[in-house]
């Protein structure tokens, strides 16, 4: 098949791992891939080095952009047009909001123009839900904007991937597609470097010079608004348990803000920002970990749970969008957005009992081993491919 997939940039993140994984895995299993991607800026680290190295195609717009801005949305709009045009792919797969609602506009208008040839006519469209555009957090014009945008794009679109079944839920009470068009498949990673605790997690944490005894709770997100990192330093605040240390990995427009509220707060003795870590380096962090802890007030399905759950470490999150597909009773503590008590009660409880720790992490790793392993997904992408193509 000649695949191409659309996002808007290549950096450290769900979305693009995802994609990332999905173009590698498609390439590998000898289909003709094609990626058009924006420039990869930002704070949070990049993955284009390995985009461009994976030996399928890649295309950077420079104009693709994650920001709304009518001039560059326009033109990148003109240019995968362009692009889509010259490669005739039998699948158009886009991603995440920006992308996928430029590159289904494009994929359906190009479908639909009398002079395409025939290739392009037979053209399917595919579009991932990593997170959906419109959530309370946002401005009312721009979630109308966006769920207008998505209903139009719904129109073009073959079939709809969700990484997690809230998402499905979600896109349809907004009256984007029809559910006989959606599947539900999991952002798959590479498990295996979750499942082995790797050599480096004991220098990690001895780099960390935690007191003996510590039990040590780590987040992983960017440091951006909505991460919550403002309650999880409520939470520490409140503790009674000194043991209990915070390792918080990542960067982002927050960093001197949270630094600062760390100090003003006098909890400096027990946080240890690690900055940007190589993406390499996250199983090891994990692994040196005790508990994992996502204070996120929006998401699909944070990737950083299941990787948490793979290596055996039980997590506390709060149940906002998928984050419940994974995060249960049995794999580790999950609470109502913004539940500052019930974030302390769950910490304290969890540094009081290794047991504890251990079966929830154990069952969490039963769990994930399968349904979020990257050949799993991949495979379950090739599949929606075929059943859509058969049918046209």
């Amino acid at each position: 098949m000649k695949i191409c997939h659309i996002i808007t940039r290549m950096i450290l993140g769900g979305a693009m791992e995802n994609t990332l994984l999905t173009c590698e895995g498609l390439h590998a299993r000898g289909h003709e891939v094609t990626l058009i991607t924006g420039p990869a800026r930002g704070s949070e680290g990049e993955l284009m080095t390995r985009a461009v190295a994976g030996g399928y195609h890649v295309i950077v717009i420079d104009d693709l952009r994650r920001a709304i801005h009518p001039g560059y949305d326009w033109r990148a709009y003109r240019l995968i047009l362009a692009a889509l045009w010259d490669l005739q792919p039998e699948i158009v797969h886009t991603h995440a909001s920006k992308a996928g609602i430029l590159g289904r506009r494009a994929a359906g208008k190009l479908r639909e123009a009398r002079s395409a040839p025939g290739e392009l006519r037979d053209m399917k469209i595919v579009h991932t839900i990593h997170g959906l555009a419109f959530h309370p957090y946002q401005s009312w014009w721009k979630n109308r904007l966006y769920m207008h945008l998505e209903r139009r794009a719904a129109r073009w679109t073959d079939a709809f991937v969700s990484v997690a079944d809230a998402m499905t839920r979600q896109a349809l009470a907004a009256g984007i597609g029809r559910e006989d068009r959606f599947t539900t498949i999991y952002s798959g990673m590479e498990v295996g470097q979750y499942l082995n605790r790797p050599a480096e997690a004991d220098a990690f944490r001895e780099s960390l010079k935690l007191p003996e005894g510590a039990v040590l709770v780590t987040q992983v997100s960017r440091l951006a608004p909505l991460k919550g990192h403002d309650l999880l330093l409520e939470a520490a605040s409140r503790l009674e348990d000194e043991r209990i240390h915070f390792c918080l990995v990542g960067d982002g427009e927050l960093r001197l803000e949270i630094q600062d509220e760390i100090a003003r707060r006098g909890l400096g003795g027990r946080f240890h920002l690690t900055g940007l870590l190589p993406v390499e380096q996250v199983p090891a962090v994990l692994h040196a970990s005790d508990v994992l802890v996502h204070c996120s007030l929006r998401e699909g399905l944070p990737r950083t749970l299941p990787q948490a759950l793979l290596a055996g470490k039980p997590v506390v999150a709060f149940d906002v969008d998928g984050t419940n597909e994974v995060c249960t009773s049995r794999t580790g503590m999950l609470l109502q957005p913004k539940d500052v008590g019930g974030l302390k009660v769950a910490l304290e409880s969890l540094a009081r009992s290794p047991e504890l720790r251990d079966r929830l992490g154990q069952a969490g790793r039963d769990l994930c081993r399968i349904r979020f392993d990257h050949n799993v997904m991949v495979e379950r992408i090739e599949g929606v491919y075929k059943r859509i193509l058969g049918a046209g």
